[in-house]
């Protein structure tokens, strides 16, 4: 019988190890591995009950995500020379509750994963990736995107993940030039024959000059197309917003307006205002106030207002604390939660989210 040679544990560790240091220094890039995790409660005074659509009584619920989505992923860059510069991301979102997927489309790196080009020019990115449009709406909005009471959820509310997950994307993003910045994406639908078929495109142009920040962006879609998602990424719609922040010493006030006109459905009007504001470099307090409006139909309105505390405990992990209150009429069914109560009921409901988040 011909026997196997043994190559010790440790030598075979050293090989890899080597062979990993030597690519890496060869290629002069990095990978890096990044993540948040972020667990909390959840309670609110009304939920809804999608059977009858009536409210289902008061709800505590264990929660993920309830400040920012649980997340990780790969990013790497590779340096060309002559001031080329090429990159990529794969990102996913899970689950800590269940240690499923969320907050992705349920694919295994739903939210990201593109392959980028740097240059003196711009960059091009192409593959799955956030829309301009949507960036835009994150950078002005008055609660930074919290998963409580803030514009994400009116977003996911009306759009669900239409604009934000891109598939088959090619975009281009600007330089910065005298503070201005804009960016543009066309998104293929992958459908043979049928060019128009779950298109997206999407532009933004922003200016931002020491503690003045104003940007604008817009997005139009087709629904269809080949993209397979278990969250609707095809969404017929188109979108505008307009938004502004200011700074002035430890606070930034912000300044909102959003449109979503969904085919068939609300065309909602969304105007929006807060302030954050550092009081100590450990405690972020904010605050935001969302009033919606379906211009189809008046009588749908609801406004939405949240306050926010984040405590540091240390560079990586913090703490913090939400309250909220939103009050629907018609058939607005704006909810509080991205996580839990995304839709809501008729009428006042009152609630809050308490949590842990950790980066990496």
């Amino acid at each position: 019988m011909r026997k196997r040679s043994r190559l010790p544990l440790k030598r075979i560790v050293c090989a890899i190890g080597w062979t990993i240091i030597g690519g890496t220094a060869h290629a002069q890039g990095s990978v890096t591995l990044y993540g948040i995790l972020d667990g909390g409660l959840l309670y609110t005074s009304k939920t809804l009950d999608a059977a009858t659509g009536q409210n289902a009584g008061h709800q505590f619920s264990a929660t993920d995500g309830g400040m920012s989505p649980t997340q990780f992923g790969l990013t790497g860059t590779e340096d060309l020379g002559a001031g080329l510069k090429a990159r990529f991301k794969l990102e996913s979102g899970i689950s800590i509750m269940n240690g499923g997927f969320n907050n992705s489309n349920g694919n295994m790196f739903g939210r990201q994963a593109y392959v980028a080009l740097d240059s003196p020019y711009g960059t091009v990115t192409a593959g799955l990736q956030f829309s301009p449009f949507f960036l835009a709406i994150y950078g002005t909005d008055p609660r930074g995107f919290s998963q409580f009471g803030s514009g994400l959820e009116l977003y996911v509310d009306n759009v669900l993940g239409t604009g934000a997950f891109n598939a088959n994307g090619i975009s281009w993003a600007s330089p910065d030039i005298y503070g201005f910045r804009g960016s543009v994406m066309l998104a293929l639908g992958g459908s043979a024959g049928n060019f128009q078929a779950g298109r997206q495109y999407s532009a933004s142009l922003q200016y931002e000059n020491g503690s003045l920040l104003v940007n604008a962006a817009i997005y139009s879609g087709n629904s269809g197309g080949t993209v397979d998602t278990p969250v609707p990424s095809t969404l017929a719609y188109w979108g505008r917003t307009l938004g502004a922040t200011y700074k002035f010493g430890i606070v930034t006030a912000k300044l909102q307006f959003v449109n979503y006109k969904v085919a068939q459905s609300f065309n909602s009007n969304i105007y929006s205002g807060g302030l954050d504001c550092y009081v100590t470099p450990q405690l972020d307090l904010n605050g935001g106030v969302y009033f919606t409006s379906d211009r189809n139909h008046t009588a749908n309105h609801s406004i939405m207002g949240a306050l926010g505390a984040t405590y540091s405990v240390s560079r990586r992990t913090s703490l913090y604390a939400q309250v909220g209150v939103v009050d629907n009429h018609g058939a607005m069914d704006t909810g509080l939660s991205l996580n839990n109560a995304l839709y809501g009921v008729q009428g006042t409901t009152i609630g809050a989210s308490a949590g842990i988040r950790h980066t990496f």
